[in-house]
Parts: C-alpha cells; sequence; structure tokens
C-alpha cells in the first residue's frame, strides 16, 4: 500500500462513516476553539465576566483564572476527541457532565441569592448549547462500539 492510500484514513478509525464524521468533528472543533478562548479570556481579564453583570470582584482573582484554565484545558480535549470522537468519547462524556453539573450548581447558587441571574447568559453558552451535540456523539460511539466486532 502507498503512503497515499494510507494517508486518507490517517487519524481516523472511523473509516467509512464520512457522512457522519464531519459533523462530529465540526462541533468538537467549535467546543475546542470556544474553550480554548473563554479560558484565555478568563486567564487574562479574570473580574470582566464579574464587572459586565454586576457581581462584586472576587477577592481572589486567581481562583476564577484557575478555572479559565481549566476550561481551556476541557478545549484541547475537544480538539483531540474531534480526530475520532469514537475513540475519544471518554473526554466528550467527561465534558457533557460538567456541561450538565455546571448549571446545576449554578441553579442552586440562583436559589440561594449568591449569584445575580444575569451571571446565567454564561451557561447558554459555556454549557447549554453544547447538550445536544456532545450527547449525540456519545450516541453516535455507544452505536459504533455495539456494532463493532469484538
Amino acid at each position: 500500500m502507498s503512503n497515499d492510500a494510507g494517508a486518507s484514513n490517517r487519524g481516523s478509525s472511523e473509516t467509512g462513516t464520512s457522512d457522519s464524521q464531519g459533523w462530529r468533528r465540526g462541533w468538537l472543533r467549535a467546543a475546542g476553539i470556544y474553550n480554548l478562548a473563554w479560558g484565555a479570556l478568563v486567564i487574562a481579564w479574570p473580574h470582566t465576566l464579574f464587572d459586565w453583570t454586576g457581581t462584586p470582584r472576587l477577592n481572589y482573582p486567581e481562583i476564577w483564572q484557575c478555572v479559565g484554565m481549566i476550561v481551556g484545558v476541557y478545549g484541547i480535549g475537544y480538539w483531540i476527541a474531534a480526530d475520532d470522537s469514537r475513540r475519544h468519547w471518554p473526554i466528550v462524556l467527561v465534558g457533557l457532565l460538567g456541561k450538565i453539573f455546571g448549571p446545576a450548581g449554578f441553579v442552586m447558587a440562583l436559589a440561594r441569592g449568591t449569584f445575580p441571574p444575569a451571571f446565567g447568559l454564561t451557561i447558554l453558552t459555556n454549557d447549554l448549547i453544547w447538550w445536544v451535540p456532545f450527547a449525540l456523539i456519545l450516541r453516535d460511539a455507544l452505536r459504533h462500539a455495539s456494532t463493532r466486532p469484538s
């Protein structure tokens, strides 16, 4: 087999599924870029979101910068998972769990009155818009695993 023939399948174990691979790769690349950008902005300007929402600034912005670092690291994971979401489904699962538990924590904080509702706008772009595509990516990985010969 020539190098050119092998190159068409390089980086993916999803041979024969190009019809569904594109949308999964696109969503995970978008999530990777978004998380890297959001994380970098939070690290560089930790008070911005608090100022925009009228929330008092943290006494220790380094804590919020650590959140930005974690979000950015997730972005790297999503970028890696985009090349083979069926193989790297655990990255997508961990990401989806964070995108579920984050809003749940926000709702509890909102109920206690510790966060203003405006802070919840970040939930839309950081979490909610990713639920359906991540769930569909995981469903695809599960279906693929159940049809793959042992």
